[in-house]
């Protein structure tokens, strides 16, 4: 950005040499409108580069941190909410190893199902704890008692 700015710069500074070269004062005399007008275009437009270039312009800043979490050792699975919720044992098994973060192959690949299946008892898990995504859906599970 930097050496835009500089280019720019290098440029306005040949455009006022070319004004000197061409009889500055009588272009003023003659064209003083013009003149000024374009010079005061000259600076909004410099003005407007800065600007946007400070504003505009935002760093993105990711943090990563990585939690812990430990299993929980007396965990019991809510019986009531799966039965309540018409979740089959099939579709807890598929949420059980969604919460370990687990992809839809490799859920597959551990089941020994194919990858339609997984998708298909994803969607069905979904729409069961009424939620968009897999992480709304190890959550609401969460929330349930139904996943540690």
């Amino acid at each position: 950005m930097r050496n835009k700015i500089i280019i720019y710069g290098l440029v306005l500074g040949v455009l006022i040499i070319g004004l000197k070269f061409a009889e500055y004062r009588f272009l003023i005399r003659s064209n003083s409108y013009e003149v000024y007008a374009a010079l005061v275009a000259i600076l909004f437009t410099a003005v407007g580069i800065w600007a946007g270039s400070k504003f505009v312009k935002k760093k993105e800043v990711l943090v990563i941190k990585e939690v812990l979490v430990e299993p929980a050792e007396n965990f019991e699975v809510n019986a009531n909410n799966l039965k309540l919720l018409s979740i089959s044992k099939r579709e807890h098994e598929v949420l059980l190893l969604m919460a370990q973060g687990l992809s839809n192959q490799e859920v597959a690949d551990k089941l020994f199902v194919s990858l339609n299946t997984v998708k298909t008892h994803s969607s069905k898990l979904f729409e069961k704890l009424n939620v968009q995504r897999r992480t709304q859906a190890v959550q609401e599970a969460k929330k349930l008692g139904l996943v540690p």
